[in-house]
């Protein structure tokens, strides 16, 4: 059903990217070395992925179905009551304190202005989901990497494409399709980033904010007069 017209809405979106943008460091990567230091998967062998995983990251050229299918196949291997305990005590001891004070500023302005706001990542939706909730953000405002389950248990598999660079705006795409089904439309949109990862997304948006950015995307926002902002201190 359509929503009545009178029920329609215009607002604004404010778009974040999670890791080195929200945070300041790879949630991805540090979930690996976090199995990694409770004994959780042999060490030298899933440590020297990861690595490689990480920097094929940086230097763009990641394969990012192969990535996730490798930190899913972790997943598959426990069940989701165990999986749920780490990943609380891996946000508790990884992520918070990684938290940007000027990220939770920037965020938390946008909410009270009434904007609605979005965390958009290439990490798995395992980890995404969770460090939401620290922010104020629901699952339903969450766009990351969809790992499957299926009888209670991760399969080591994804559902759809992975939400990396050009897949981002595939999965906002998706997204953006619900809230104009549920009469939401958005007047202006606004998009975080540090990596040069997520062009196709700050060009999407009509205001474009690099966050600490990488030497590519610094010397690309220059070109195109985007704003710059540092996070780090």
């Amino acid at each position: 059903m359509q929503a009545n017209p009178a029920q329609k809405q215009q607002k604004q979106l404010a778009l974040f990217d999670l890791d080195h943008t929200l945070l300041d460091v790879d949630s991805d990567y540090l979930w690996g070395e976090y199995i990694v230091k409770h004994d959780l998967v042999d060490e030298a062998e899933y440590r020297t992925a990861n690595q490689k995983f990480y920097n094929d990251y940086i230097e763009g050229t990641l394969d990012a179905t192969e990535y996730n299918e490798f930190v899913a196949q972790f997943l598959s291997s426990l069940p989701l009551d165990r999986l749920d305990k780490l990943r609380e005590d891996y946000i508790k001891s990884e992520i918070e304190p990684h938290i940007r004070p000027k990220a939770m500023e920037a965020l938390c302005q946008h909410i009270e202005q009434g904007h609605d706001v979005v965390i958009i990542s290439a990490t798995n939706d395992f980890v995404v989901s969770a460090i939401a909730k620290r922010f104020g953000i629901e699952s339903a405002n969450v766009l990351a990497t969809p790992l499957e389950i299926k009888d209670n248990r991760y399969t080591g598999k994804l559902t759809d494409k992975p939400n990396f660079q050009a897949g981002k705006i595939y999965h906002l795409d998706k997204w953006l399709d619900k809230q104009q089904a549920a009469g939401i439309t958005f007047e202006k949109t606004y998009a975080y980033s540090d990596s040069k990862n997520d062009i196709p997304l700050l060009e999407w948006a009509d205001v474009a904010i690099c966050v600490s950015p990488d030497e590519a995307l610094h010397a690309h926002a220059l070109a195109h007069r985007w704003a710059i902002e540092d996070w780090s201190i």
